[in-house]
């Protein structure tokens, strides 16, 4: 196995942890993601058996300090990005928001950084924040299809394929936005994107209509009351994500922990915590 540190340095072997990466995405058989969010639960997923990692960009900015909805700046971002790409030796993928940048060269210059982090695989959503908390609006297609296009283009002058996922929030708005999301996804592949991540979106009938009418590998969210991974894969789904769930259950039992160890005195909440020895083996044998 390619030493993961490398990867970093040699352009040869980043391409095909790229490959490898794109070569997970088959409709029917979906690559799973357990989204992780630092260096211990990237290391924790990969050791459960994931075919590669993923960020969850909420879950990263909360570990950082930061709310989710660009409010993180790109440094700190893609240097925990770096982190995870250095002690795992699965393919990492990066949810980089809306691109960590203004206009399209600032795009650019995200995807460049992303790729000198280790990462081979990004997420591009079309929300527009701004200091307002709420549902952000969307950015127009055209302007999204060139801010991918200008993030495939980086990545091919770099000689690294890529896997750009354009996520698309329509279905995060309420119902009734088949067309407008097939309308995104197609103009998003067309500029470039590899496949279309439509969170919001778990009912079968929508899946499948979905899966029927975007030339690309489709990526779901998932969570509570989601149909199962074998349910999806039958519909033809090619990427199943957790996103933020994860991180926010792990972040549920420290406030229940928290609460019992300073209300009533007592721990039981701690009975099924992961073993130290074995965490430390586990970060010991990293990279």
């Amino acid at each position: 196995m390619t030493n993961p540190n490398s990867l970093r340095t040699e352009p040869s072997s980043l391409r095909e942890t790229a490959l490898a990466f794109r070569a997970l995405h088959v409709p029917g058989r979906p690559l799973v993601l357990p989204n992780v969010w630092d260096a211990v639960s990237a290391r924790i997923v990969e050791e459960a058996g994931a075919g590669a990692v993923a960020t969850t960009s909420a879950g990263l900015a909360w570990g950082l300090g930061a709310a989710d909805g660009d409010r993180l700046d790109r440094d700190g971002a893609l240097g925990a990005v770096g982190r995870i790409a250095a002690v795992v030796r699965v393919p990492v993928s990066a949810d980089i928001e809306s691109g960590y940048a203004q206009d399209t060269p600032g795009v650019a210059d995200t995807i460049r950084a992303v790729l000198a982090a280790g990462a081979v695989g990004v997420n591009i959503e079309d929300a527009l924040y701004d200091d307002a908390d709420g549902g952000a609006p969307l950015r127009p297609i055209a302007e999204q299809a060139e801010r991918i296009a200008a993030a495939r283009a980086a990545a091919d002058a770099a000689g690294v394929p890529l896997y750009v996922n354009a996520r698309i929030d329509t279905h995060l708005r309420g119902a009734g936005k088949i067309e407008e999301t097939l309308e995104r996804a197609a103009a998003f592949l067309a500029a470039g994107a590899d496949g279309v991540f439509v969170p919001g979106a778990v009912d079968p009938v929508t899946v499948k209509t979905l899966v029927g009418g975007i030339e690309g590998p489709l990526n779901v969210l998932v969570g509570p009351g989601a149909p199962s991974v074998a349910e999806l894969a039958a519909l033809g789904v090619a990427r199943i994500s957790a996103g933020s769930s994860i991180a926010q259950a792990a972040h549920a039992m420290v406030r229940r922990a928290a609460r019992e160890l300073l209300d009533a005195g007592t721990y039981d909440s701690l009975t099924d915590g992961l073993d130290y020895a074995e965490l430390n083996t586990l970060m010991g044998r990293s990279g």
